[in-house]
């Protein structure tokens, strides 16, 4: 059973998530916040594992809401939904350790298999705005250093394999891809998937493709 925390200053919002979600055998509501300072709160007090978290809230916003959280020490994921499709929303939020992003008008299969995906550890971001963010994030890179990647030390506890995979996880393959590509079972894929994360100390999906543009792995075209 997915536990789930909705955090979105329109009632009217929180209630159509609330009735898609509860019509889910396999997913629960624990709670509704209407603002950031009480997304925060209740997710130190039921310690749901998703909060469905919107951007623009009063006071605590939900950007600066998803960085206290993750600063915590949660368990719990944060994926974003959010009405404004712009690209420094979405950089922002997976900067602040967000696992997704998608825009309201999201069909519900697309939301449901996104707090899915989040909650397994994998990372959702909405399909207009997987190029543009990467663009973005690459606009924000230092200058290369002159390091190889090799030498970083979130890389060394890899094996060759592993820095293959998240090589690639970092050009944007999915799992299937990688399967299909280096001629591997896709359980073999998720296996890699999972020592990787935990090798490097990444949250998820898209903490790891930041890292394989951080340590050079992967580059701007």
């Amino acid at each position: 059973m997915t536990t789930v925390l909705i955090a979105d200053d329109q009632p009217m919002q929180r209630f159509g998530f609330r009735m898609l979600l509860e019509s889910q055998d396999d997913m629960t509501v624990l709670g509704e916040a209407a603002n950031g300072a009480e997304a925060v709160r209740l997710v130190g007090r039921h310690h749901p594992d998703v909060v469905l978290m919107d951007i623009r809230m009063p006071g605590l916003d939900g950007i600066d809401a998803t960085r206290r959280i993750i600063a915590a020490g949660a368990r719990t994921r944060v994926l974003i939904v959010t009405t404004f499709d712009l690209d420094e929303y979405a950089y922002d939020g997976l900067r602040a350790g967000a696992s997704g992003f998608l825009v309201k008008d999201a069909q519900p299969e697309e939301l449901l298999a996104g707090i899915r995906a989040v909650a397994a550890g994998d990372a959702v971001v909405a399909p207009s705005l997987t190029r543009r963010l990467l663009d973005t994030y690459i606009q924000h890179l230092p200058p290369a250093k002159s390091a190889s990647p090799r030498q970083d030390p979130r890389l060394s506890a890899l094996t060759d394999r592993e820095r293959e995979i998240l090589t690639v996880i970092g050009q944007g393959w999915t799992n299937t891809e990688i399967a299909s590509r280096l001629h591997l079972a896709e359980s073999t894929v998720k296996t890699h998937v999972t020592r990787i994360l935990a090798k490097t100390g990444s949250r998820d999906r898209v903490q790891a493709v930041i890292l394989a543009y951080d340590t050079q792995l992967v580059k701007p075209a």
